[in-house]
């Protein structure tokens, strides 16, 4: 919806009143309040907004938001495609290649109406039906931005000097169903963690003060780490992004062979899913930014309508089992896919959506 004006919200705060657009890291370590976007494939967007204000989420209003049509989400592969890759990723573990792989694929579905395609109204009911920790919208559409997150975890917290990641690797429908080999994905990932954030923190700053934790979400239980550490005295934004993205979490170990074996299995860039979004205070030195998951986007550019975009994934290890890593990308799907298209999950599951979300584009 293009006459409407670029904005963004993270959780209690509204920005508007746009001044600036770049994309050049350095600038969030100059002065105002910044919304930031992260595409997976790292392309950067950083709006800088004069009003920032207190507010909280919009109750949702009808007509603000139409969402696709719920049988019609497809995905960029189907079962079959992703079984087949998880069972090489193992192959590429067992040649000693990669440790884990985070492997994802991107379901779309087309916008029966763009004109009523607000993504601050689906944030609305994102709010309402799917409360996050790090939910948010980033509306900038004459640059290509237009994001609503229910995100759950935490890519960079900042305040001053010191940084913090809270990587999630380990999910289930409840903390019964959660296995050994969800603990080691988790423990791996902290490791890696640890690694980027020792490349531009103080030797011997970096710390995990929570390890495996059990963390209740709508729907769904995941096991989260904390990771902490002191920048090194002249490291700022542009040394911290590129040293610690892509998240972890959302990638694999080795990160760089985990990022081939994506580039080889995935069919659909991931754009905001598995990216960053959320807001830089550079006059307070304060940021959170979030790990682009349970994240909707609006897609302008392709040949057809205008499409709503959605990414689902899972982390792949040698334990893993593959029909319930496709199980996993389902069950993270599921409810989010219902509420932007506007119906409870029993409507849901009664349009056949659930199984239309493994049919490929």
């Amino acid at each position: 919806m293009h006459d409407l004006a670029p904005m963004a919200r993270f959780g209690g705060l509204v920005a508007s009143g746009l001044r600036d657009v770049t994309h050049d890291p350095e600038a969030l370590d100059s002065a105002g309040f910044w919304a930031v976007a992260a595409d997976f494939e790292g392309h950067l967007t950083c709006a800088r907004f004069d009003d920032v204000r207190t507010e909280p989420v919009p109750v949702p209003t009808p007509g603000r938001w139409r969402g696709p049509d719920a049988g019609g989400w497809t995905s960029s592969l189907d079962r079959t495609a992703y079984i087949t890759g998880v069972r090489r990723v193992r192959e590429r573990i067992a040649a000693g290649d990669v440790y884990q792989v985070n492997l994802c694929r991107v379901l779309s579905a087309p916008l029966p109406d763009p004109a009523v395609a607000d993504v601050d109204a689906l944030t609305a009911l994102l709010a309402r039906d799917n409360p996050a920790p790090y939910a948010g919208t980033f509306r900038l559409p004459g640059h290509g931005v237009e994001i609503a997150t229910a995100s759950p975890e935490l890519y960079l917290r900042r305040s001053g000097r010191t940084v913090e990641s809270g990587p999630i690797k380990g999910t289930g429908r409840t903390a019964a169903d959660l296995l050994e080999k969800d603990h080691a994905e988790n423990v791996m990932i902290v490791d890696l963690v640890r690694n980027d954030l020792g490349r531009v923190c103080a030797t011997g700053s970096v710390t995990v003060p929570a390890l495996c934790a059990v963390e209740q979400h709508p729907g769904l239980v995941h096991l989260v780490s904390t990771v902490r550490g002191e920048l090194a005295r002249k490291a700022g934004w542009p040394e911290l992004l590129p040293a610690t993205f892509p998240p972890g979490s959302v990638t694999g170990a080795p990160k760089s062979s985990a990022l081939k074996i994506i580039e080889e299995l995935e069919t659909a860039p991931r754009g905001p899913y598995c990216g960053a979004i959320g807001w830089v205070d550079a006059d307070r030195g304060t940021a959170a930014l979030a790990v682009g998951i349970r994240t909707f986007w609006i897609d302008r550019t392709a040949e057809r309508s205008p499409v709503l975009r959605f990414g689902a994934g899972a982390g792949i290890t040698w334990g893993s089992d593959p029909d319930r890593e496709w199980e996993e990308t389902e069950l993270k799907a599921f409810r989010l896919l219902a509420i932007a298209s506007g119906v409870d999950e029993s409507g849901v599951r009664g349009s056949g959506a659930y199984e239309a979300s493994g049919r490929t584009e």
